[in-house]
């Protein structure tokens, strides 16, 4: 009986391994979210608030004071430490795996990956991602970025569009279309684009400068890791 209960547990742990996940991960992961105190939803507030103000050291030393069994809590302490570049990111995001959070965390992992300029990774947890929360515009953007990269170019305008529709007036998907628009030579769509949503000068240039990058050889294009917009970045960058 005993011998069955251990087979048992190793073709559960192997199920999750096939998924792309560590097999500790489900094990790890709350199945749910618990619910916060008020106390402690003006902290993830201040933290956010601080996030977005561009005070990051400040926003994760408020996070360090809550309780680090909140899966709240260690996702955004996972968005601060990716800006900073730091490598608490990813098991953050992965400790969030099948949780309720588990859309925010292949997102985030996504972006991790994308920054490495490592596409194919990025795509895999993007795309699950939008599985997960398929009306999510900030995960849309950034899967059209990662197959912009790739010059899957019809993949990238249907991401982009999708983007756009699901949040109106959307800079950051606008202006990827605009640069693949740029970067297909489409100057006229361009324009009626920047025109219809009213870009200003310096974001166009900005997207015909990502687009002419984005016909640089593939030797000598650079990595994709500025090209991730990020929500709690307080200067993102138009390609995510």
């Amino acid at each position: 009986m005993k011998a069955l209960m251990v087979v048992a547990t190793l073709l559960m742990l192997g199920g999750c391994a096939t998924d792309g996940q560590a097999p500790w991960t489900a094990i790890l992961a709350p199945a749910g979210c618990s619910k916060l105190s008020s106390e402690q939803e003006l902290a993830l507030n201040l933290a956010d608030d601080l996030a977005n103000d561009g005070k990051l050291h400040a926003s994760l030393a408020n996070l360090q004071s809550l309780p680090d069994n909140l899966g709240e809590v260690r996702l955004r302490k996972a968005k601060v430490y990716r800006l900073l570049g730091r490598s608490e990111a990813e098991p953050l995001y992965r400790s969030l795996l099948g949780s309720c959070l588990n859309a925010d965390a292949e997102h985030g992992l996504g972006q991790l990956y994308a920054a490495r300029g490592d596409n194919g990774q990025a795509q895999a947890h993007l795309q699950r991602a939008a599985r997960l929360a398929p009306t999510n515009e900030k995960i849309r953007n950034d899967l059209g970025v990662v197959y912009l990269n790739q010059l899957r170019l019809e993949d990238a305008r249907f991401e982009f569009l999708t983007a756009i529709e699901l949040q109106q007036n959307n800079p950051l998907a606008t202006l990827n279309l605009v640069t693949l628009l740029l970067y297909q030579d489409n100057w006229q769509q361009a324009a009626e684009i920047v025109s219809r949503a009213h870009l200003t000068p310096e974001q166009f240039t900005e997207a015909q400068q990502r687009a002419e990058r984005l016909k640089a050889p593939a030797t000598t294009r650079p990595a994709a890791g500025n090209q991730v917009a990020v929500v709690a970045d307080p200067q993102p960058s138009t390609l995510k």
